[in-house]
């Protein structure tokens, strides 16, 4: 170039452009906020976020138009649907397939037809050339209505489209929701068909509801901080998983949300972190599901359920966030106030479709007057008397004017032009009596639409009931709804690590392989640490943990112990008093050192010991022999210093120094009996006071659990312990209780009733017939059960109830037996009743004794002062 001017220099700018150089320059970041803007806009109004008013999203809403366009009855080729609604749609056939094949798979709106995948296993649909699908009858019913619809012009202009569907029903509720947006996004859970119709006629009665959702996986779930589907809350969602024997689980419902093979390679991955023991795992879901855990010996079924649920997805947490389109705006709102917007929403269509519905009745019952009176005038005669169109209205508007008071509007010139094409040969055949039919007919349905209008509450929660019989049946709630227990991971986690000590050093953790072996556990698990200098910490099981030196004791940490009980005897300072403490420790801050003894310099251990199970000691001490004491040995009952916290600085055992201290005598552990209670709501056993109380519980007592198919069992005690859904009966096993049992035999559709005494088993066992329909309809064990026979109606006939004592009805016999018939008379329904049910195990104790608990509890307390001193100690 000969000009070697720099066209970018801000220095040297051309002379011609140089006074518009200002006005060309545009700002990038104005347009970037504007683009971003428009650009977020559209996404979360076009394509992501469901509008309020028929639950859909864009895309969804096109392939429902296209379908409603090209229904006829039959099924139609994805593909051909999907090339139809890119009429609609201008994001491709990608975008509409996955769509499609989501509403779908949800089995409300579309009939299909051919492979449409599996939610279960995740598998994905076939190839759209290869399904078909149809509207379903219930979408005609609920989802169109072109009379009532608001359309708007498609994208490119050449056809036309709803801008949102006359939808009534609460469908987004009931299909549920997913998207996201740019800097927003949308997670509505699906709902009960059948609930969310019950809901809707009690919103529209002005009730208040509270709706919960119901999972297509099943399942059972926990909405206990559900909050009403706003954000913030949280939903607990967990596989149903059943112990099929000692040594195989099966998983029969999955989290909604997962799937299979996501769940199965979960499991997989905690096994192989050592979180759980087993030997293989099956997949043989089809139609249902069903994922055969096969357990490695020695492992507990209960445990591993316990542990799948806390390191697996076999328990996942849900986070839903309610928002929706409403006037062109997102809002976010709870899933209650959506089901009232839908009720009222699906009242004022139906009011809309009345209105119409009248109009169109009146403008029948109008013409139908007007033709009635043409013909029966003979107005048509004179026809041919009037050359022109004008000349001819003019004849008819006079001829009709005795009548009008007698139509429900003004003659118009349409009328009058609909009247002159009657063909002759109508008119001929006329029949008056017909014709008065007719109009009687539609006077009739006039009146009942105006009825309806004047009772429109009414007529939309008939409406509601009408969907529910219609479409209701087989949609019965599928998720179970529960309240779990918090699992703590630490708890349920198998040991899968080698803790060692250095304890000269002060170093522990699972790397120290040439160190001393302490014992296995789990890398989740907490370790107490206990020093010569009566320093005490609690620490998390690492590799490689610095704890301090000359640690005398270590353990696992059991978070809120007061059973546990520690011995400490520590020298106060280098020649201070030598104190003895007796504590518990329940709670702690990790890593933080808390000193045992009173803190001075130099304090030591003499003696410490560890009591599980709060066992009593007796200690010898030897003094030195120059202390000056008269005594240099005696004996410490440990009974006298009493449990306190581990901050108390204990009581003086002695002033003079010690040489040693060594155990003279232990007692055996107290057997403490335990409390158990049943909570219904979690399905669990519990030790607080909660649920159905099941009574005290020793080391050899075991729970009778009996289900609705004829299945007991004995268990124990233990909180890990799960229980069949349809139990019967749970209780504590009293091996002299006569059980009185009511079933209906599967076979023969009788109902029979037998008196045992249940045979001790862990294993499940059968004391009904091997039935599959073969059902317990009542159950007791009390020794003064009474049956309660309510009789069918037979050819008119009715017997009066009987009320009879189990005892007379049948003797004891052996548990395999199959007992006798309960009646030779047609039974309607029957209850076993046991008198002592509502009466508490305190009012039971203080009818025997003649004492209330706490009167008992004076009089022990008298008799235990009055004996005087300690009890003897029960030695090992």
């Amino acid at each position: 170039m000969a000009d070697d001017t720099n066209l970018f220099d801000e220095n040297n700018p051309a002379p011609d452009d140089q006074n518009h150089s200002e006005s060309k320059v545009k700002q990038v970041a104005g347009m970037y906020e504007n683009w971003f803007l428009d650009y977020a806009s559209y996404v979360i109004l076009e394509r992501a976020v469901p509008y309020v008013e028929d639950g859909l999203k864009p895309v969804q809403r096109r392939i429902l138009h296209s379908m409603w366009e090209m229904e006829d009855g039959r099924y139609n080729k994805v593909a051909n649907i999907i090339g139809n609604t890119m009429k609609y749609h201008p994001h491709g056939d990608a975008s509409i397939g996955d769509a499609l094949v989501q509403l779908g798979q949800k089995d409300l709106l579309i009939d299909m037809q051919g492979n449409w995948g599996n939610i279960y296993t995740g598998d994905s649909a076939a190839a759209a050339r290869y399904i078909e699908a149809r509207l379903s009858k219930f979408a005609l019913d609920v989802a169109f209505n072109p009379k009532t619809t608001i359309w708007q012009a498609s994208y490119d202009g050449r056809n036309r489209e709803p801008i949102t569907m006359p939808m009534k029903f609460p469908l987004l509720l009931a299909q549920g929701v997913e998207g996201i947006a740019v800097g927003l996004a949308c997670k509505i859970l699906p709902h009960n068909f059948n609930e969310l119709i019950d809901a809707s006629i009690a919103s529209l009665r002005g009730k208040k509801t509270d709706i919960l959702p119901d999972f297509p996986t099943q399942g059972l779930a926990d909405f206990s901080n559900y909050n009403d589907g706003l954000r913030g809350g949280k939903v607990r969602v967990r596989a149903r998983i059943k112990v099929k024997d000692s040594k195989t689980l099966i998983v029969t419902e999955i989290p909604f949300g997962t799937t299979t093979v996501g769940l199965i390679d979960s499991i997989i991955a905690a096994n192989d972190k050592g979180k759980i023991k087993i030997r293989k795992i099956e997949d043989n879901t089809a139609e249902f599901v069903e994922v055969m855990i096969h357990l490695q010996p020695g492992v507990s079924p209960d445990k591993t359920i316990d542990a799948l649920y806390a390191f697996t997805d076999c328990e996942i947490s849900i986070s839903p966030n309610a928002c929706v389109i409403e006037s062109e705006r997102p809002r976010f709102v709870g899933v209650n106030e959506m089901l009232r917007i839908s009720a009222e929403r699906t009242k004022e269509l139906l009011k809309r479709e009345l209105e119409i519905e009248l109009k169109e009745l009146q403008e029948s019952w109008h013409f139908s007057s007007l033709e009635k009176i043409f013909i029966k005038e003979e107005m048509y005669i004179d026809f041919k008397k009037y050359a022109d169109r004008a000349t001819l209205y003019a004849y008819l508007y006079e001829r009709f004017k005795p009548f009008r008071k007698k139509l429900l509007r003004d003659i118009v010139d349409e009328d009058l032009a609909r009247l002159t094409q009657i063909p002759m040969i109508r008119i001929t055949r006329f029949d008056s009596i017909k014709a008065d039919e007719k109009m009687k007919e539609l006077d009739e349905r006039i009146g009942q639409v105006k009825h309806h209008l004047e009772h429109l509450i009414d007529y939309a929660i008939e409406y509601f009931k009408e969907l529910k019989k219609k479409y209701g049946t087989g949609r019965e709630r599928k998720t179970e709804i529960r309240q779990f227990d918090v699992i703590e991971k630490s708890q349920v986690a198998l040991s899968n690590v080698k803790l060692h000590v250095n304890r000269e050093e002060g170093f522990i953790g699972f790397g120290l392989k040439k160190d001393e072996f302490a014992f296995e556990c789990s890398d989740l698990d907490e370790i107490i640490i206990f020093r010569s200098d009566g320093v005490m910490m609690v620490t998390k099981v690492a590799e490689k943990t610095y704890v301090g030196k000359d640690i005398i004791h270590l353990a696992i940490f059991k978070k809120g112990d007061e059973r546990t009980t520690y011995h400490l005897v520590y020298r106060d300072g280098k020649q201070g008093n030598v104190m003895v403490k007796r504590f518990n420790v329940t709670g702690v801050t990790r890593d933080k050192e808390y000193n045992l003894t009173r803190g001075a310099k130099d304090s030591k251990v003499h003696y410490f010991s560890v009591c599980p199970n709060g066992e009593d000691e007796i200690i010898s001490v030897l003094l030195t022999k120059n202390s000056g004491a008269r005594k240099l040995e005696f004996d410490m009952d440990l009974r006298t210093v009493p449990v306190k916290g581990r901050d108390a600085q204990g009581n003086i055992l002695t002033r003079y120094p010690v040489q040693k201290i060594t155990l003279k005598a232990k007692s055996k552990a107290a057997i403490q009996k335990q409390v158990v209670y049943f909570d219904e709501k979690s399905h669990r056993l519990t030790y607080e006071k909660r649920g159905k109380r099941l009574g005290e519980f020793g080391p050899e007592d075991k729970i009778l659990e009996v289900t609705g198919n004829g299945n007991y069992r004995l268990t124990g005690f233990d909180l890990s312990t799960y229980f069949d859904d349809d139990i019967v009966l749970i209780e504590k096993f009293d091996p002299k209780a006569v059980c009185t049992t009511i079933y209906v035999d599967g076979e023969s559709k009788q109902h029979f009733v037998k008196r045992f005494v249940f045979e001790p088993t862990e294993k499940k066992t059968v004391f009904i017939t091997e039935h599959d329909q073969s059902r317990i309809e009542g159950i007791s064990t009390s020794s003064e059960a009474l049956v309660k026979i309510s009789y069918a109606k037979v050819k008119g006939e009715e017997r009066k109830d009987d009320t009879l004592k189990a005892e007379s009805i049948i003797e004891l016999r052996n548990i395999k037996a199959k007992g006798n018939k309960l009646s030779p008379y047609k039974v309607k329904s029957v209850e076993v009743i046991d008198p002592f049910a509502k009466v508490s195990e305190e009012e039971i104790e203080e009818e025997v004794t003649g004492l209330s608990p706490l009167e008992q509890l004076r009089q022990d307390k008298t008799e235990k002062k009055d004996k005087g001193g300690l009890p003897q100690m029960e030695l090992f």
